[in-house]
């Protein structure tokens, strides 16, 4: 039997992580949803899903400093997120776990499914390169549907065809990613049903607040689990 597989099938049996393993690198690709725009940094989503992760066992890199690596600014689109990683310093494909949110500022801007399809698509197999290749250990985040959102009623816009632009867009990342063989975490219900809370959104009554941001984190959380229990061989 080789070294090292009987931690992993120890792992396995017992649905925890692997002792002795790597520090899990985490790096975070999006927009303002990623960035946290509005909220504190141990707020934003991914610094709570990596905190949920620690407490589970697993052991992050980058943890002492503040955790997940973030490529995100507040109002990026899929081809400006495309660009700011080609501006960032070679990001290598040792990555052991990359989370992609991307394309609300697409639909906003009004562009046609069909080019967010090729985008994201383009943006996903880059995820997939930073993981090694590893589309197994890649994630990626449904579009919230910021129609509900107070800041959505005064614009005037029609929430019924922000819904219906965004349903398409989540369902054309969810059937790439299903091709991929990439997991796809739902979170645009829950933004539906408890999005227009104020409890659940930033002061600008626009952005999700830390305790939506935590719903998301608890959405992904299974998922994430799953993904890094598996063994760490390609």
């Amino acid at each position: 039997m080789l070294a090292g597989a009987v931690p992993a099938m120890l792992a396995a049996m017992l649905g925890g992580p692997v002792a002795g393993d790597a520090p899990i690198a985490y790096l975070a690709l999006g927009d303002s949803y990623t960035i946290g725009e509005s909220v504190d940094e141990a707020g934003r989503w991914p610094m709570q899903l990596a905190a949920m992760l620690r407490a589970d066992g697993f052991v992050l890199d980058g943890a002492a400093v503040g955790g997940p690596r973030i490529i995100a600014t507040t109002g990026w689109t899929t081809d400006e997120l495309s660009a700011a990683i080609d501006a960032a310093e070679p990001l290598g494909r040792d990555w052991g776990l990359v989370s992609l949110l991307i394309g609300v500022n697409n639909q906003y801007r009004g562009r046609g499914v069909d080019e967010y399809a090729r985008e994201f698509s383009a943006l996903l197999e880059r995820a997939i390169g930073f993981a090694g290749g590893r589309a197994d250990r890649v994630f990626v985040l449904a579009i919230p549907d910021w129609g509900v959102t107070p800041f959505a009623a005064r614009s005037g816009r029609d929430t019924a065809a922000i819904a219906r632009e965004l349903d398409a867009y989540n369902a054309t990342a969810a059937r790439i990613c299903a091709a991929r063989g990439v997991a796809f975490v739902d979170i645009a219900a829950v933004s539906r049903a408890r999005g227009a809370e104020p409890a659940m959104l930033a002061d600008d009554g626009l952005h999700p607040s830390a305790a939506m941001y935590a719903e998301w984190a608890r959405l992904a959380l299974p998922v994430v689990r799953d993904l890094l229990r598996r063994t760490s061989s390609p």
